[in-house]
């Protein structure tokens, strides 16, 4: 059953909350600087992330933007698993290194979500407002992202970052009406596989890197 008539003020406004808790928590993953923390937080985002999707879903009256939410919940409860599984079997140091400061780069944050607003509206004028204003908060979620990938100089913390951003990019897809079931699916899914792989990296590094210490037999 779909949503009833009158209610697009509201549906409006809600779905532009989500994408403001999203952003929000993007600018949190650019301050935090504690590896778990930092997966927490990105949790957070993807359940902010199939919050909207399932909420879109009702409001467009879209099975597939309700499964898509429900391949994002799940995404967001077994990525941040693997995360911490990943941190403490490689025991990787809590503190992440900046290629900038806390300060600067949340200025510069500022500075990007502001340029998304400037290129997105009036490049969608002819857009619904609603649309144009969820595609100006995806983009801006994935300019974070980009940000976080370029500053933090440990390779889990980029990984985060190149997932938030992935993130944004589903969100803009979720705010487009139509948007079909494979494009959730693949995002979810390119989400996990970058996890598995870059959790059979690090650990491949860890053990070439202590076969050296070893004594001779």
């Amino acid at each position: 059953m779909g949503p009833p008539l009158g209610f697009g003020a509201v549906a409006n406004d809600l779905a532009h909350l989500l994408g403001g808790a999203m952003l929000v928590l993007s600018f949190g993953l650019l301050y935090q600087r504690r590896l778990t923390a930092l997966i927490n937080l990105y949790a957070m985002q993807i359940w902010a992330l199939a919050a909207a999707a399932g909420w879109q879903g009702w409001v467009q009256r879209s099975p597939e933007l309700g499964v898509a939410g429900l391949i994002a919940l799940g995404a967001g409860v077994a990525i941040p698993i693997m995360l911490h599984r990943i941190v403490r079997g490689l025991r990787i140091h809590q503190i992440v290194e900046t290629a900038l400061g806390i300060f600067p780069g949340m200025v510069v944050g500022i500075v990007l979500v502001a340029l998304a607003v400037l290129v997105v509206l009036p490049a969608t004028m002819d857009g619904p407002l609603p649309t144009r204003e969820n595609l100006a908060l995806a983009l801006s979620v994935v300019l974070l992202g980009q940000l976080m990938m370029i500053t933090r100089r440990s390779a889990l913390a980029q990984l985060v970052g190149f997932m938030s951003m992935e993130n944004g990019l589903l969100l803009a897809a979720v705010g487009v009406r139509g948007m079909p079931l494979v494009m959730a699916s693949s995002v979810a899914v390119l989400a996990l596989g970058g996890v598995l792989v870059s959790g059979v990296v690090f650990f491949g590094i860890r053990e070439r890197f202590d076969r050296p210490n070893e004594a001779p037999r």
